[in-house]
């Protein structure tokens, strides 16, 4: 058995970034449960060809931690992943960690007042508990009949398979989603052929950037001011860009005008332009990056099918318009469980209710942060903690900044939610929402759950409404403990 203050779940950006904040509180007495072989949660499951983050490098990363040495205004996948094992490193953070260690489930303990996590190496007891475990970690895998029967490679974008030799094959894409517009690209330069099924076009606009030289790099590191006026001006961007993302009307206006440019420039052909159109408002899904994408899917050498997979009869891929597609292989780019998180089945709660059934209408919390009826709990990446306009990390870094705040405040005590508390924190998403392009922009998006209609992902706001919204939290949030038999009121 292994006693601790804090137990950490999940050594992706969100883990390492509340490990990393209570570490400069002064707070040691911490462990790190991950179980995969290395740290970097999605950056470390994700290597499909292409991977990159659309979210520019300097501004994807901890305030704490600048990198001088992104390559680009973007950074490739295996970039990202590298500089969490520095971080790491640099905030010594290993002797804390244990991998291939996954939490197999989270109990209450009411009469010690302690979470007991079990893992594959035993029980570990734990004051507090912090859920970092991603919201895109679990693979949705679609419903076709006769998939399991596919007799080529298989595999999902976030799994994928190196082994598979892919050049010169005939290629199925499941999905037009962020993972698809990176890989539809990179099989079009090297497979025989390319299907690609499309359920939904998305709105898509161009990526630009590119590669930092040596002298960037270099002056990024003798100035370290640079650097930060440089986060600064991305920051700003995107703060920006929510207007455009939920619902200004002439902000969505002016970027959906950007898109359809994009669009037309790249597109000549008029009916496939008009199959790769979206027909739902600007912003009602994630809008994407892309300056090859369109070039790719016009070039010839990939099909585009307009219809969802219906079928798979053996190596044929069946449209549900009837349509019939050969392929050799199948890539589904079909995105992840994101309201109903895995990790909500194995957490049981003050009154044995596990976190799922906590959620059965959709996922809440008090500041995105801390659940009713979990005492001592903390989730990062959960609920109302996405962002559809900039960097989820300055999201991470707000909600570690809570918990480190919380835990130097609870002198020992139980800090239980105040149920009251996170239905007025819930109403207030609700009604920041309600005229969103999110809720209102005729899609179907994976922000809303559909359990209950609700908002269950997004924070309807700018990040400074967020961290505003944080710093207002004054404690009152939880339930006051009744005071000790004989103690001065």
């Amino acid at each position: 058995m292994t006693r601790v203050e804090v137990a950490i779940v999940g050594a992706g950006f969100a883990g390492i970034g509340v490990a990393s904040a209570l570490r400069r509180a002064g707070r040691d007495d911490f462990v790190l449960l991950e179980r995969g072989a290395s740290v970097g949660g999605t950056w470390r499951d994700n290597t499909y060809p292409g991977i990159a983050c659309d979210v520019p490098s300097h501004l994807y990363g901890f305030a704490t931690h600048p990198n001088p040495a992104w390559s680009g205004t973007y950074a490739m996948g295996a970039e990202i992943h590298a500089y969490l094992e520095h971080v790491v490193d640099v905030e010594d953070l290993r002797e804390r960690l244990r991998l291939h260690t996954p939490m197999r489930s989270a109990e209450w303990d009411a009469a010690q007042e302690v979470w007991r996590i079990a893992t594959p190496d035993g029980v570990v007891v734990a004051d507090a508990l912090v859920l970092a475990c991603g919201r895109l970690t679990e693979p949705a895998i679609p419903r076709v009949p006769g998939l399991e029967q596919f007799p080529g490679p298989l595999f999902h974008s976030a799994r994928w398979d190196h082994s598979a030799d892919l050049a010169g094959a005939r290629v199925g894409v499941v999905g037009t989603g962020a993972s698809a517009v990176q890989i539809v690209p990179e099989l079009a330069r090297t497979a025989a052929h390319v299907t690609l099924f499309q359920r939904t076009p998305a709105w898509i606009v161009p990526r630009g950037g590119g590669a930092y030289s040596d002298a960037d790099r270099a002056r990024f590191a003798a100035t370290p001011q640079a650097l930060e006026a440089l986060r600064a001006e991305l920051y700003a961007e995107g703060e920006a860009r929510f207007a455009s993302r939920s619902g200004d009307s002439a902000a969505a206006a002016e970027a959906e005008a950007v898109a359809r440019a994009h669009l037309e420039r790249q597109v000549t052909d008029p009916m496939l332009r008009a199959a790769l159109t979206p027909d739902y408002a600007f912003g009602c899904k994630r809008v994407l990056l892309s300056d090859d994408f369109y070039p790719a899917v016009a070039s010839g050498r990939v099909s585009l099918v307009t219809s969802a997979l219906a079928e798979v009869d053996g190596s044929t891929l069946v449209a549900s318009d009837g349509t019939r597609h050969d392929v050799d292989a199948l890539v589904l780019a079909t995105g992840f469980a994101s309201t109903r998180q895995p990790y909500a089945e194995l957490v049981v709660g003050e009154d044995g209710t596990t976190l799922a059934e906590h959620w059965s209408g959709g996922m809440t919390a008090f500041a995105s942060t801390v659940v009713a009826g979990f005492p001592n709990l903390f989730v990062l990446n959960g609920p109302n903690a996405s962002l559809g306009h900039s960097s989820s990390v300055l999201m991470i870094e707000e909600q570690a900044g809570y918990v480190s705040r919380v835990l130097d405040g609870r002198a020992g005590r139980v800090l239980r939610v105040d149920p009251e508390a996170e239905r007025a924190y819930t109403d207030e998403i609700a009604q920041a929402a309600a005229s969103t392009r999110w809720m209102t922009g005729g899609c179907r998006n994976w922000y809303v759950d559909e359990r209950s209609g609700r908002l269950a992902l997004l924070w309807p706001g700018t990040v400074d409404a967020f961290r505003e919204r944080l710093a207002r939290a004054d404690g009152s949030e939880f339930i006051p403990e009744p005071a000790l038999e004989g103690s001065t009121p």
